[in-house]
């Protein structure tokens, strides 16, 4: 698996994952009903894309914000 995002990018995955845990589990925002477990999908996947480095709809769409590859 080919990395095809840049450090800018995967950070603000990192940013928006962590406010979307902060949201359902630290606030009652979310409550505990469909927004809590869909923001908690959302973390995630925005979390295993940021490590990973590599975006399956990037791939699709052929697009890639890395400067190195």
């Amino acid at each position: 698996m080919t990395t095809n995002m840049g450090k800018f990018d995967r950070g603000g995955r990192l940013a928006i994952a962590a406010v979307l845990v902060f949201l359902a589990l630290g606030t009652t925002v979310l409550g505990g009903g469909v927004l809590f477990w869909i923001a908690l999908a959302v973390a995630a996947v925005f979390t295993l894309t940021a490590v990973v480095g590599n975006c399956p709809l990037y791939s699709i769409v052929g697009l890639k914000t890395c400067k190195d590859c």
